[in-house]
């Protein structure tokens, strides 16, 4: 039985703290065996991914240390406790099992009385069979005539990673004659969002789904009541337009305003539901079914990459544990996540998201506070805009920020044209390549404005296409590595009270009960 002890009690974590600034990447990408060092620091992952860190400052001896603190930390045996159902998110004292939506790794979950993966199964069917009759045109809307969009109504998980996911496989699914339904989204409560949406697809051949787990998050309500507001305007019948991915006791649930609803339940967190229907029935509607399999297959391919206990055979567990030494011994505050590819795009909104709800803990899963720092602050965008923005920052800034590079070797449609004796793709990768060589390199200079110390940490996830299975491996790379940190750090990536306090007080806003404070800024806003 796994034991949860606060970082700085174990002996490896303090042997960790005396190897800080061992390694300098400059020097070793300098050297004669700069080309040995990145061949061997490199891990296979699912789907023709590979995890590569010989731009990150360790070495052999950093790399031993970080596999005692492992193996003392017990991650593999955290990690079974959760897949077997023993209650993690000890905030909200509930199971946690977003990868039994994709995969059985260990023994039957049972809750609910039902066995949880056949009831993940079951819904992922009944969202496929749904998404077939809509294809085929056997539901259609009140005239009788074909569905040709998708809208989807929710905010936080229920927007970013759905969101996210769509935009990096609507190119691809093009390209593979699987495009279906072109798929919009509405989440933030400003009016002007909904608004903007409403007035650029056709009403009448649109189904929203409006995604709540309770059923009564309010600012998903308040866009319903505006997507309701408009379908009643253009004279269409709002139940032939809507469906709900809610759980079974919200009042979304069994409820006549909606063609149909699926379910998901208290065990997938909203940051974590894209394998869940949250996910499942934009992608299935936009793409078809079988592509939202296949995401799903390579979601479970890659979770079973993260059951070695090796680290240096385990790239999520390698990659968390490399993060918490740059965040807990190299004292560095923030992560780049710096996809080369378009699709890619929200891709870095929803891992910060992910990342900063999970892991943005000050107390441990006990409530006590902790004494080391955990989460970093995660932000990026897809190259190579971002070395016209902020990239002048992470070359020259005064603080270092460990990066996150994902590149692919294949564009998504194929189409590309030759400048100057290279393709696009390749200029793109070309980027890639220099990026990672600059930061880590550096450049001296007579001019100190024109000098770059590098010295500047990176790691490589590349591999031949962003396709569905490359995208779920992708997404379940970074669930992991976010769950093992948690591990590490002893607290509870599961839950998130810190998104809580806002809500409340904007309820207390809106019903005029009001403390001194609140009530002065609300005037300054609220006429």
């Amino acid at each position: 039985m796994a034991t949860w002890s606060n970082a700085d009690t174990l002996s490896s974590w303090k042997k960790l703290q005396s190897l800080k600034g061992m390694v300098s990447v400059k020097d070793e990408l300098s050297s004669a065996n700069a080309v040995k060092r990145i061949k061997e620091y490199s891990v296979p992952m699912a789907e023709g991914l590979t995890y590569n860190y010989a731009a990150k400052q360790v070495n052999e001896q950093i790399l031993k240390t970080l596999q005692e603190l492992s193996d003392e930390s017990q991650l593999l045996e955290k990690f079974e406790a959760l897949y077997n159902g023993e209650v993690v998110n000890t905030g909200e004292k509930r199971m946690v099992l977003h990868q039994l939506t994709r995969g059985q790794l260990g023994k039957d979950v049972m809750a609910d009385g039902v066995n949880k993966r056949e009831f993940y199964i079951k819904e992922q069917k009944r969202i496929a069979e749904f998404a077939d009759k809509v294809h085929s045109g056997k539901i259609v809307n009140e005239k009788g005539e074909k569905f040709t969009s998708v809208c989807q109504i929710g905010i936080g998980g229920s927007d970013l990673g759905p969101r996210a996911m769509y935009l990096a496989l609507e190119n691809w699914a093009k390209k593979n004659n699987t495009f279906k339904m072109e798929a919009h989204f509405i989440s933030n409560v400003d009016p002007d969002d909904a608004s903007a949406v409403l007035a650029s697809i056709d009403l009448a051949h649109t189904i929203f789904i409006l995604v709540s787990k309770s059923g009564t998050t309010l600012e998903t309500l308040t866009n319903e009541s505006f997507v309701k507001d408009g379908l009643k305007k253009a004279g269409l019948e709002v139940s032939k337009h809507m469906i709900a991915v809610t759980s079974e006791t919200s009042p979304l649930a069994h409820n006549p305003d909606y063609m149909e609803a699926f379910y998901m339940d208290d065990y997938i967190g909203g940051r974590y539901s894209s394998c869940s229907g949250v996910g499942g029935a934009v992608l299935s509607l936009a793409f078809g079914p079988k592509v939202f399999a296949d995401f799903l297959d390579g979601a479970a391919a890659e979770d079973k990459t993260a059951l070695n206990k090796d680290i240096t055979k385990n790239p999520a567990l390698l990659d968390a544990l490399i993060g918490v030494y740059e965040r807990n011994v190299q004292d560095y505050p923030s992560t780049a996540i710096l996809p080369y590819s378009q699709a890619l795009s929200r891709f870095p909104a929803h891992l910060q998201q992910l990342d900063m709800e999970s892991n943005g803990k000050s107390v441990n899963r006990d409530g006590k506070a902790i004494n080391y720092v955990t989460g970093p602050v995660i932000f990026g965008e897809p190259g190579t805009n971002g070395q016209h923005s902020f990239y002048q920052l992470l070359h020259q800034g005064t603080s270092i920020v460990p990066l996150q590079f994902i590149a692919f070797s294949e564009n998504q449609t194929g189409k590309d044209v030759v400048i100057e004796d290279s393709t696009s793709q390749k200029k793109l990768c070309a980027n890639v390549v220099a990026q990672i060589v600059a930061f880590a390199c550096g450049k001296t200079d007579a001019d100190p404005n024109k000098s770059f110390a590098g010295n500047r940490p990176s790691s490589l996830i590349y591999g031949k296409a962003l396709t569905p299975k490359t995208l779920g491996a992708l997404l379940a790379h970074f669930e992991n590595k976010v769950m093992f940190q948690g591990f590490v750090w002893n607290i509870n990536s599961f839950d998130q009270e810190g998104v809580q306090l806002g809500k409340k007080l904007a309820k207390a806003v809106l019903s005029n009960q009001m403390e001194a404070s609140l009530a002065e800024y609300a005037s300054l806003l609220i006429k």
